[in-house]
């Protein structure tokens, strides 16, 4: 119970934007101030919250304001998505600290990417300069589906090779840190939680946008996973009765209309895109679609057109995600996010709006994530934090 308390505390000073004094604690989390001050008393010596000066202007004594300190503890996070793998070093408040890019090593060989993986967290650790015994853990973004409990990629549609790679285990040998595997656009979702700000609050669908699409789901500020860790795969719903056929045996779905794949592939057929590209790798995709992307905001109509044709597909698909689960709000980050960010602002909101069975109860807000492009990274470590830190039922039961 003592941990869970301490939890609760420190989630409290968290979600405070200005930190928190004792009595504002007891008032909130509704433990009695011995118990305020006791927890507070642990928290200060482990260095995870620091005083950060006196505040009052009434009667009575100016009360002393609670904090997270930032160089309490650090967590590593990884993205690997198909085109591009990031790192970050975050710090407890959510911050950057530093953070790397590179392109997803080619070819079906997952241990020379887990290799590669492996060189470049310490390299990022060395050049960061945090404390190594403050850093918690590493937490690992991965394409779904994902097998949660063992760590392990599970033949993801999009990384050929990958077939129940034990990705945790891997990596731990690997970098000597414990590690935490979870899908991508859940992690975005926590990324969100953690650090997002106001956007990250509340109900909401994190839409991922990424080599594949996908969504993350917060309700009522909990992440939701479902049963095995695999909530959110969007990629067959059908948001095009006509569209190109999907490998399910269906048409139209959004893994066969919308993916940047997709979309460059039809640039190219139609002359949009030079179509000589020497491979189809995600790094490639990335950079065909980043200059499909780029013809848009430059007014050429037929790039225009492709582009807009998926925020309405997008927005179907959307629209059964929003009003299954009756969300306010809707997010969108991810790797391939920014490139299409001007144009699927303008064109889902009023699409959504639309098929909103709720429309008439409350709005559903459409904004950019506000944690940044690194939210994959971000919300990798933010697993870390998440898991060591965040109050959970767990935590209350005692061993038999």
């Amino acid at each position: 119970m003592g941990d869970f308390n301490l939890t609760v505390i420190l989630d409290a000073i968290r979600r405070s934007s200005g930190g928190l004094s004792r009595v504002e604690l007891a008032q909130i989390v509704g433990l009695s101030p011995q118990t305020i001050s006791n927890i507070s008393r642990r928290l200060l010596d482990q260095n995870l919250i620091v005083e950060a000066g006196k505040e009052g202007t009434g009667p009575g004594k100016p009360r002393t304001i609670l904090r997270l300190n930032p160089k309490g503890m650090y967590a590593l996070g990884v993205h690997l998505d198909p085109a591009v793998t990031t790192f970050v070093v975050l710090d407890l408040v959510g911050s950057v600290v530093r953070h790397a890019r590179i392109d997803t090593p080619g070819g079906n060989d997952p241990s020379a990417v887990i290799t590669t993986i492996a060189d470049q967290i310490g390299r990022l650790v060395d050049d960061s300069g945090v404390d190594r015994d403050r850093i918690a853990g590493l937490g690992v973004a991965a394409p779904g589906p994902i097998d949660l409990d063992n760590g392990t990629v599970v033949d993801p549609p999009l990384l050929p090779g990958w077939d129940r790679v034990e990705l945790r285990n891997a990596l731990s040998t690997a970098t000597g840190y414990s590690v935490l595997v979870d899908k991508d656009v859940t992690s975005a979702a926590v990324a969100e939680t953690w650090a997002g700000g106001p956007s990250g609050s509340g109900s909401f669908v994190f839409m991922y946008m990424g080599t594949g699409i996908g969504c993350g789901i917060v309700l009522n500020d909990e992440v939701v996973r479902g049963t095995s860790g695999n909530a959110g795969e969007i990629g067959h719903i059908m948001v095009d009765p006509d569209g190109p056929p999907c490998d399910c045996g269906l048409r139209g779905c959004v893994k066969s209309s919308c993916i940047p794949q997709v979309l460059v592939a039809e640039a190219e057929a139609a002359g949009i895109l030079d179509g000589a590209r020497p491979g189809n790798s995600g790094a490639e995709v990335q950079q065909s679609f980043t200059r499909l992307c780029e013809l848009a905001d430059a007014g050429d109509e037929r790039a225009v057109a492709i582009i807009d044709k998926s925020a309405t597909l997008v927005a179907r698909a959307i629209s059964v995600v929003t009003n299954t689960l009756d969300v306010e709000r809707v997010v969108f980050g991810g790797p391939f996010w920014s490139g299409m960010a001007e144009r699927f602002l303008e064109k889902v909101p009023p699409l959504l709006e639309g098929n909103s069975a709720a429309r008439l109860i409350h709005p559903i807000e459409v904004v950019g994530t506000g944690v940044g492009e690194d939210v994959g990274a971000i919300g990798a470590a933010s697993l870390v934090l998440e898991h060591t830190l965040a109050p959970r039922a767990q935590r209350l039961l005692l061993d038999s």
